[in-house]
């Protein structure tokens, strides 16, 4: 069996927050009782959603809960020409094709209906690149480590966008490229991207990369009953190993680990090394969303 190669990839379009502690904390701890490599990769494909400052406000966030990565930080930013040689392979496949419809355009209906195809419908518009999820592979079948058997037909979710019509990358294909050429053999993500899964696979099938193992991970939820995101502005986490340690044992308490009470102020690298001796995967309940009270931060 290969060696464990793991990774936490945030995007920078601000500093984390709890929902993003509890995805890295429990990515990191699968990689480390398993003593294989944990990285670090930083999501920088789309500019206008990453402020100045926000990825190097990342690395001091998880430095501060001990959360240190093996070797160099990985960026997309520089990716552009292994992005642009998969598309090309796609494309040489049938698998990809250029569309110019909007949102606005499909908007009643459920998912993109495939109407470029055949064809682009307004060639003289900007064009972005679809993948053809009805000819990949399906239906798309893994087993999650927490949710258990997954079938999906990607047909149904519809043709996912692969590169933007502004020239940028999309998500989708990236996250593909990048986890194949740096090893990752094991995700660990949150439960909102279980449903992204059935594209990535059909794009590890179409261009013959590995398939990981997946771990989706329960959703945390505010008191308010919103996932935690930026865009609901969720607070960020503290900077310094101090503040750190409350939310560090939470977060533990969360992941169903049930960290002994005594080491709740205790510092992160002691938290750490239980945490990492008696990490139990099977201990996560497969409800889909976990539901904070109270105060997240401070």
């Amino acid at each position: 069996m290969s060696a464990y190669r793991g990774r936490f990839a945030p995007t920078p379009s601000g500093p984390l927050h709890f929902g993003s502690l509890v995805a890295a904390l429990a990515s990191y701890l699968d990689a480390r009782h398993a003593r294989g490599h944990w990285g670090l990769r930083i999501e920088d494909v789309d500019p206008p959603r990453c402020p100045v400052g926000a990825a190097d406000a990342i690395l001091r966030q998880l430095e501060a809960f001990g959360l240190h990565w093996d070797g160099p930080v990985a960026w997309q930013g520089p990716r552009h020409d292994a992005y642009a040689a998969a598309l090309e392979r796609l494309e040489a496949k049938g698998l990809a094709y250029p569309c110019s419809c909007s949102r606005k355009q499909w908007r009643d209906h459920p998912v993109y209906p495939g109407w470029c195809r055949d064809g682009v419908r307004e060639p003289d518009k900007p064009l972005a690149w679809r993948l053809r999820s009805d000819l990949g592979l399906r239906p798309v079948r893994w087993e999650d480590r927490l949710f258990g058997p997954q079938v999906f037909d990607p047909a149904e979710l519809g043709d996912v966008v692969l590169k933007r019509k502004d020239g940028l990358w999309a998500y989708q294909l990236a996250v593909v490229v990048d986890d194949a050429e740096q090893g990752i053999n094991e995700v660990v993500r949150g439960a909102d991207l279980l449903d992204n899964t059935p594209w990535q696979r059909q794009l590890q099938q179409a261009l013959g990369l590995p398939e990981p193992r997946y771990l989706h991970l329960p959703l945390v939820m505010g008191d308010d009953g919103q996932k935690l995101s930026k865009q609901n502005l969720a607070p960020a986490l503290p900077e310094t190993e101090p503040e750190a340690r409350p939310l560090l044992h939470r977060a533990l308490t969360l992941l169903d680990q049930a960290p002994p009470a005594g080491l709740a102020e205790a510092p992160v690298a002691e938290q750490l090394e239980h945490a990492v001796a008696h990490w139990a995967p099977e201990r996560l309940r497969a409800d889909p969303e976990r539901r904070l009270t109270g105060a997240i931060a401070g």
